[in-house]
């Protein structure tokens, strides 16, 4: 059963703080990140599993992609 979307439209330099403050929340099962075109550059499955240092090399790949792009749009699947 697929939970609800939400769609977030940020600058590059806002994509880790953005997605730092959506995980904080809690409630998130899924986070893709696709550029202007809509194309997805990476998707993050997110479970209780799935916290701390696990997320580190998550984060390295966030702020590299963060550098290449102005606009971005994420897509947050909830519980």
């Amino acid at each position: 059963m697929a939970g609800k979307k939400e769609t977030y439209n940020v600058n590059g330099h806002d994509l880790v703080k953005k997605i730092k403050e959506l995980i904080s929340e809690g409630n998130v099962r899924r986070i893709i990140i696709k550029n202007e075109k809509g194309e997805t550059f990476i998707e993050i499955p997110l479970t209780l599993a799935v916290v701390g240092t696990a997320l580190i090399p998550v984060w390295a790949a966030i702020g590299a992609l963060a550098a290449l792009i102005t606009n971005c749009t994420i897509v947050v699947e909830r519980k």
